[in-house]
């Protein structure tokens, strides 16, 4: 599908796409921000997307586009976001987060894979189809949001408002990854979050510890002893009722899960750099990793860290901490369980609040829906290899807010790989699997279009 002339094209506008820092959670970044909706928003029309705009409100930009001259073929709903992470640390980078590197087969720049690299695929899938035939074979929506990295209220404000505007049969979303180079993967389970920030507070003001020591209550020492509280050495967690609604795996799906190609010893040290697992007792790694709840820490502030010493006793400390939610458990239940056990767990001459930061339910999708079928043989044909059918740990919070809102299923289509380092230095995308990927998701539509037997076109 793809020449010589048209890769160099295409990675092109990805490497300038890549070299735009919109980092959402700075907010210093805004212009930034801005570059990069208005640069989707040109390839949204230099591949003949209709009625291609930005959506202002009070959030990052949207950038919508659409295509509807195909009636009575279904409508697809493709999504994406052009926002990142931050790239800290950056003296870990070999090369520039933000000057797009590329090194053997890899692209290496913060976005590579999440999901600036992924979001590219869709647009140009679409307009080599286009190009190629002045038209598609299914309709099609684009609907880009600015804020996936900090929890997405734009978005999800626009969509629960404007339902009629974005019908669609099904949402296709490519931010997920293939689970090992060349095997063509289908994610058809996303786990839900919750994450908040725990805020400890003591005495009303710093204490000096000589003076105080041994009678002030000291909020370092009670975040300890709250995140002590919340999960054992094992890995369980202690919130009550947390396991109550959980939806275990059929034993069909643990049965696909043993027979994917898997070493775990590589996956321990080469790809975690860890020298041994841990995890819930009992439980095989990949139902902990998709389909069991999890609780995790992600950073503690307060008291004095700077060099030297200083006998403080701090007023205040900070917890960052996130839930894993399994099928079945819904966000508000397991944050309230999770205030009831901070609650409980809340030691004498503190106070501890929870606040939550952003929530996504989780989901499932039925691997015999239509739209997964025709994703599945598509893949197959591209990559030559049967497509195999996983689950996610993370979250991907614009799936339960589709099916909410829209009451449409999501087509999760990645062709990034676990060691894409997402949200960590040296971020790259496999470029193999970016060109393969845009004549998989051009396949896919003219599938879903039932026009299986169309001769795929060669990208604009």
């Amino acid at each position: 599908m793809n020449t010589g002339e048209d890769q160099a094209r295409i990675l092109e506008g990805l490497k300038a796409f890549l070299r735009i820092p919109s980092i959402s959670t700075l907010a210093g970044r805004q212009p930034d921000i801005r570059r990069a909706a208005e640069f989707v928003l040109a390839e949204l029309q230099a591949a003949g997307l209709e009625r291609a705009r930005l959506i202002e409100g009070a959030g990052n930009p949207l950038v919508y586009g659409e295509w509807l001259g195909a009636p009575g073929e279904p409508t697809l709903l493709l999504y994406g976001h052009y926002d990142v992470q931050p790239p800290d640390p950056l003296e870990e980078w070999r090369s520039p987060p933000f000057e797009p590197e590329v090194r053997g087969q890899d692209i290496f720049a913060r976005g590579a894979s999440d999901d600036k690299g992924q979001t590219y695929i869709l647009i140009q899938a679409v307009r080599a189809l286009v190009k190629a035939r002045g038209r598609l074979p299914v309709n099609v929506r684009f609907l880009i949001e600015g804020e996936e990295e900090v929890g997405g209220e734009h978005i999800e404000r626009y969509v629960s408002g404007h339902a009629a505007e974005l019908q669609a049969d099904a949402a296709v979303i490519c931010d997920t990854e293939m689970f090992a180079p060349g095997l063509p993967t289908l994610c058809v389970g996303l786990r839900g979050i919750v994450y908040a920030e725990l805020d400890v507070q003591g005495a009303d003001h710093d204490l000096h510890s000589g003076v105080y020591g041994g009678a002030a209550p000291n909020p370092l020492q009670a975040v300890a002893e709250i995140l002590a509280a919340l999960k054992d050495r094992e890995g369980r967690i202690r919130i009550p009722g947390i396991y109550d609604r959980v939806r275990a795996p059929a034993e069909e799906e643990r049965a696909a899960w043993a027979r994917l190609p898997f070493d775990e010893a590589a996956y321990t040290r080469q790809e975690m750099g860890a020298r041994e697992l841990v995890g819930e007792p009992g439980v095989g790694l990949f139902e902990r990793l998709w389909a069991r709840p999890t609780f995790e820490v992600h950073g503690i502030a307060g008291g004095f860290t700077g060099p030297g010493a200083k006998t403080v006793i701090p007023a205040r400390a900070v917890a960052k901490i996130s839930l894993r939610l399994a099928p079945d458990q819904e966000p508000a239940e397991v944050e309230q369980q999770l205030r009831d056990a901070v609650a409980r767990a809340c030691p004498r001459g503190i106070t501890a609040e929870v606040r939550p930061i952003h929530s996504a339910p989780p989901s499932v999708v039925d691997p015999d829906n239509r739209f997964i079928r025709a994703a599945a043989r598509a893949l197959e044909e591209v990559f030559g290899q049967e497509t195999v059918y996983i689950r996610s740990g993370g979250s991907i919070p614009i799936v339960g807010l589709f099916r909410r809102h829209l009451g449409i299923p999501s087509v999760l289509m990645g062709f990034g790989l676990p060691d894409d380092n997402l949200h960590a230095p040296n971020e790259k995308l496999h470029l193999p699997n970016f060109f393969r990927g845009i004549e998989a998701v051009a396949r896919y539509l003219d599938l879903a279009g039932g026009q299986g037997n169309q001769a795929a076109p060669a990208p604009a």
